[in-house]
């Protein structure tokens, strides 16, 4: 699945993670120690004897009560219609989340987006026996995003009963937001198409001109109704609070819905940490979160700006900065011969200790039932995700070794 192959094939060549003689330009965590402007790391989890049993299912009372707080806090402060503890289902990380909401689709048309996220490709194919799935592609022309009019129209002759995507998308870093996910969201109402919203890099957000987002962007601030706007809101600690071992994640959705996500729970998992979920209620403290978020835009978007100035001096082509993320999604497909393919970039990186992702792995397809075309061969996902040290290393091998090409 793309990040997990990148870094098995690494390991052949000695490469550990936190080796600072090695560069993760493929990373798909944030990096995870003390930034700038960012409260302390939490460093110590106390247990407490009714840790040492099992939990609830779908987490703390506690736990899903902060989250959706959270959520009413920022994007729902002059809505009359509030999230609360039984809109909130908790799990052990994003992927888990993903994998409870994909088992409660019945006999559904999913729409989804290419490129996106390589795990949906497996999450899909998981489910075939019930699930159709139906690709919508992107284009560079389109800045990789399916505007909100022509979604409609996908899913009305298509007959899409649920819709899904990462936003801020990982591995383009375009950013659906204002009006354009205004329509996402009144789509899911109107055509009652469920809107799977994967908003994992929900914080991560930047302006055009190069400077920190204002706040993060959600599908939430549209919902009307949070009972009865069919939307899903998938997020946790792992992107936005730099916390992803401790592999924590939620869905935020109408209660009857979080109900049946509980009940697939069941016999999936066991439901979160107790001990965990104590901890991360600590993360989420107003003050905290927001110094930590911050920071986190703060930090990045230099990250980002770096990134996307030394890659197009190398002549890597950048058509379309990232609004969010900590990606670059990016066209070798003018830098000379082999360097020009990205699986042979990918290797000749790797001789550099440089790690990159090629795009193939973002041409979800489950089943393997399309034709795959070569215009990913061209396309590299290039990660801002380590401490700025590490991708200026990492981008002056590679310009090396463009340049000795």
């Amino acid at each position: 699945m793309g990040v997990i192959w990148v870094v098995a094939e690494a390991m052949k060549r000695g490469f550990r993670n936190g080796d600072p003689d090695w560069c993760n330009l493929g990373q798909g965590q944030p990096e995870v120690g003390t930034i700038e402007g960012a409260p302390e790391r939490i460093s110590t989890i106390n247990l407490e004897p009714h840790d040492h049993a099992y939990g609830p299912i779908g987490g703390t009372d506690e736990m899903r009560q902060l989250v959706a707080d959270h959520y009413n806090r920022l994007y729902r402060r002059d809505r009359a219609s509030k999230y609360t503890r039984d809109n909130v289902t908790v799990a052990s990380g994003g992927r888990l989340t993903l994998s409870r909401v994909f088992a409660t689709l019945g006999a559904v048309r999913v729409g989804y987006q290419v490129p996106d996220y390589t795990a949906y490709e497996d999450m899909l194919d998981y489910h075939r026996y019930r699930i159709t799935p139906v690709a919508v592609p992107t284009t560079v022309e389109s800045g990789f995003v399916t505007p909100a009019t022509q979604l409609d129209r996908v899913v009305r002759d298509r007959r899409l009963d649920a819709f899904l995507l990462s936003n801020p998308c990982n591995p383009t870093g375009q950013l659906v937001r204002d009006d354009e996910l205004a329509g996402y969201v009144r789509i899911a109402r109107e055509r009652h198409c469920t809107m799977i919203l994967d908003e994992f890099y929900s914080h991560f957000v930047y302006t055009p001109a190069g400077a920190a987002g204002a706040g993060p962007v959600s599908g939430a601030a549209f919902v009307e109704d949070v009972e009865r706007d069919s939307v899903l809101l998938i997020d946790g600690l792992t992107k936005s609070f730099r916390y992803p071992g401790w592999r924590l994640g939620w869905v935020v959705g109408p209660a009857d819905v979080i109900e049946l996500v509980n009940r697939a729970a069941s016999a999936i998992d066991g439901g979160p940490s107790t001990a965990v979920q104590r901890a991360a209620c600590q993360v989420l403290e107003p003050a905290r979160a927001d110094r930590e978020t911050t920071a986190l835009r703060s930090v990045f978007v230099r990250k980002r700006n770096l990134m996307l100035e030394r890659l197009r001096a190398m002549g890597i082509v950048c058509p379309h900065a990232p609004g969010g993320t900590f990606y670059v999604w990016a066209d070798i497909g003018n830098l000379p011969p082999p360097l020009n393919d990205a699986d042979r970039f990918f290797r000749a990186a790797l001789d550099r200790k440089v790690l990159t992702v090629p795009g193939r792995f973002f041409d979800v397809n489950p089943g393997g039932e399309r034709v795959n075309g070569q215009e990913y061969q061209r396309w590299v996902r290039f990660s801002f995700g380590p401490p700025a040290d590490n991708v200026r290393l990492g981008l002056d091998r590679l310009a090396e070794l463009i340049a000795e090409a």
